[in-house]
């Protein structure tokens, strides 16, 4: 539980499916707020990418890596606060010194190092890092 991740309520399943069931955040996506309002004042800007990194802090602190960090996965609450979500592609990562080595993420967001991938694996960390800078950008 933290206050900048989607909380996840419960999981259910079916002989046929999974189906996991997680808090609702009427606020929509941040991308579409910013699509629609074209840009964001610097103190919006600011208060949006402190709780992406305090929310992504506490996910990196459990040992949990996103690997698809972009405005569509980020979710905006009734109070317009933001909530990191959608972590289909996440990495759970059992020690300080493990690396990924599956190319995953969104072209316009993944890191170079992702990219890159040569066999030697890439930090999930940095890679989730790497994202934050894009969205802030």
């Amino acid at each position: 539980n933290h206050k900048h991740v989607v909380n996840l309520v419960e999981v259910l399943s079916s002989p046929e499916r999974i189906y996991i069931v997680m808090e609702l955040l009427s606020g929509g996506e941040l991308f579409h707020k910013l699509a629609t309002m074209k840009r964001f004042t610097e103190a919006v800007t600011r208060r949006y990418f402190r709780q992406l990194i305090s929310g992504l802090s506490y996910c990196h602190s459990k040992k949990v890596f996103h690997r698809d960090l972009k405005p569509e996965n980020l979710l905006l609450d009734d109070d317009d606060n933001l909530k990191i979500s959608d972590f289909g592609l996440s990495a759970l990562l059992v020690t300080d010194s493990s690396l990924c080595h599956t190319l995953c993420g969104t072209p316009n967001y993944v890191a170079p190092d992702v990219l890159q991938e040569t066999g030697r694996g890439y930090d999930p960390a940095a890679a989730d890092i790497w994202s934050c800078g894009v969205i802030l950008y």
